[in-house]
This record gives C-alpha cells, sequence and structure tokens, in this order.
C-alpha cells in the first residue's frame, strides 16, 4: 500500500484553530502540504473572535518542520466577502488549492419550540451557508486545474437527528444534499465531494459525551479519514463516519414500493399497505434525483402497458 502523500498540494482547512481543524491541519501538514488555517476564533457558540487559535496552529506546524508551509486566516465563512479574501490570499500565497475541508462551525442547542430565529439562522449561516461559500470560492480554481477535492463536515445529528438540535441537524443534512450535488456537476474535472460525520471529543461535545469516553475520543482517530477523502485516492460521494478507531459509511436507501392503479390511489391504500412500502427488502441507492423520477415513470408506463395488453378494446 502505497503511502498517501500531499507534496506541492494545498490544503484550506476551516475552523482549523481546535479540535477536529487542528488535528486535521497538522496531519495534513505532516504529510507535506501547504495548509491553510482558518479560524474566525470565536467561541462555540460563534460570538467575539481573534486569529490566535489560527497562528497558534501555524506555529505548530512550523515547529513539527513536517515538510510543507502554514498561513493563518481569520475569515467567517458565513461571510462570501471575507470568504472570497481567503481564497485569494490561498492562491497569492501558494498559488492553487487541492484539498478544501468544510470543518468550521458553531452550536446554539436549544429545544425546537424555544428556539429563536437569530439561534436558527447563525447555525445554519456557518455549517450549511459557509460550507457552500467556501466550496464556491474554491469550484472554479478546482476545475481550471481540473482536479479538487472537498470534504463536508456532516454529523449524525443531521443524519439520525439529536434532541436539541434541530438548527444544527437541518444544516449538518444539507450539506449532505450539498455533496450529491456537487459530486455530479464536478466528476467532469476530477473533484471529488464527500462528507464527513466525526465522532470526537472537542468543544463542541463536551457536553454530551461521558468524561470516561473522552479519551477514547480523541479528534486524531478522524483525521485518518479526512486525510484520506482529502487525497488523490478518494472516492466521491459518501458519508464517511469515523470515532474511536471506527470507520463506516451511511447511505440513503430507497425501498421498491408499490404501485397502483389510479382508482386505487388514495390514503387508505396507503395505510393498508404501509408494511409493503416500508419493507427494505430489495432497496437501491439512487445516484441522483433522476433515478427516482424514471423509476416511478417506468412502473406507470410498464403498469399502462399491461393494462392495454388485456383490454377488450387493445386490438
Amino acid at each position: 500500500m502505497s503511502e498517501i502523500r500531499f507534496d506541492d498540494q494545498v490544503v484550506i482547512i476551516t475552523g482549523a484553530g481546535n479540535g477536529l481543524g487542528r488535528s486535521h491541519a497538522l496531519e495534513f501538514a505532516a504529510c507535506g502540504a501547504n495548509v491553510v488555517v482558518n479560524d474566525f476564533g470565536g467561541a462555540r457558540d460563534g460570538t467575539g473572535g481573534s486569529s490566535a487559535a489560527a497562528e497558534a496552529v501555524v506555529a505548530e506546524i512550523e515547529a513539527a518542520g513536517g515538510g510543507g508551509k502554514a498561513i493563518a486566516n481569520g475569515a467567517n465563512v458565513a461571510d462570501r466577502v471575507q470568504v472570497d479574501a481567503l481564497v485569494k490570499q490561498s492562491l497569492d500565497a501558494f498559488g492553487r488549492i487541492d484539498v478544501l475541508v468544510n470543518n468550521a462551525g458553531i452550536l446554539r442547542d436549544r429545544s425546537f419550540g424555544k428556539m429563536s430565529g437569530e439561534e436558527w439562522d447563525a447555525v445554519v449561516a456557518v455549517h450549511l451557508t459557509g460550507s457552500a461559500n467556501c466550496s464556491l470560492a474554491v469550484w472554479n480554481q478546482m476545475k481550471a486545474q481540473n482536479y479538487g477535492r472537498i470534504v463536508m463536515t456532516t454529523s449524525t445529528s443531521g443524519i439520525y437527528g439529536n434532541f436539541g438540535q434541530a438548527n444544527y441537524g437541518a444544516a449538518k443534512t444539507g450539506v449532505w444534499g450539498l455533496m450529491n450535488t456537487l459530486h455530479i456537476e464536478g466528476a467532469k474535472n476530477h473533484i471529488h465531494v464527500n462528507c464527513i460525520s466525526p465522532t470526537a471529543a472537542t468543544r463542541m461535545t463536551e457536553d454530551v459525551i461521558p468524561p470516561d469516553a473522552l479519551p477514547l475520543l480523541d479528534p486524531k482517530w478522524v483525521t485518518p479519514a479526512v486525510v484520506y477523502l482529502g487525497s488523490k485516492e478518494a472516492p466521491s460521494r459518501n458519508i464517511l463516519l469515523a470515532g474511536a478507531g471506527g470507520y463506516t459509511v451511511a447511505k440513503l436507501m430507497e425501498a421498491e414500493g408499490v404501485f397502483f392503479a389510479e382508482n386505487d390511489r388514495t390514503p387508505e391504500m396507503i395505510a393498508s399497505h404501509w408494511s409493503t412500502i416500508t419493507d427494505m427488502n430489495g432497496s437501491v441507492e439512487h445516484l441522483q434525483g433522476n433515478d427516482h423520477v424514471i423509476k416511478m415513470v417506468q412502473k406507470a408506463l410498464a403498469a399502462t402497458a399491461a393494462t392495454a395488453a388485456i383490454s377488450p378494446d387493445a386490438e
């Protein structure tokens, strides 16, 4: 098995001043990459701001001497103007951008009925809009060089749900949808897009992980998955879950379902066939939205042809 290296490649990592982002930045640099360490420097809820955290990680990278260079950036990913300046700084310093890791995040946890509009907007702005801002800012550069790797950070709070995190869960599911479309649009230019769903002990999760489990959930055990997804060997359009030494994938699968004749398309028929509709035996993974549309149209056409074949008026 060949060693995964990033010599002469440039990696932008958002939210890289602490936790997962810091771990990713250190490892990419150790693998030879030139790293742009972005961090707004705010508190866990997104308030405040300072470049100190990003600059500290740059100092760590320089002290380690892994081969690549590093620069710090304090852009707020929710601000398109600042993100454009981040990308310009990266290109001015290194001339290209090979990998983007959308890792920046904040939390404003609250049960849905008590959540304010500002708490919703702030979380969606950083996680979903921020990921879109950064991806858009590097997109045409990656197309021009005919190569790129983008890693979105999703969460089991989005994949499966979690109490008190409607804003966070919705945003994290949103980046999954963003990945699906960017995978399709980037394929011809060798731009691979994936999601990482991390389980790690960071300041984002310190309140929900039992203290005795914290040593098992070091962010460094998520980083190998992110480095792989950023590499030339990476696949595309996957949700890779990583934590505590475990690595697995999550997929959205569609059941075969049922087809009803026109007169049977009623709520009552759906209710009476619910167990068949939800039977996942023979389920499939569709690779784009049109796959489902084609499936439904083919069922309808097949049923129409069968009806015509047995109709007394068929001749």
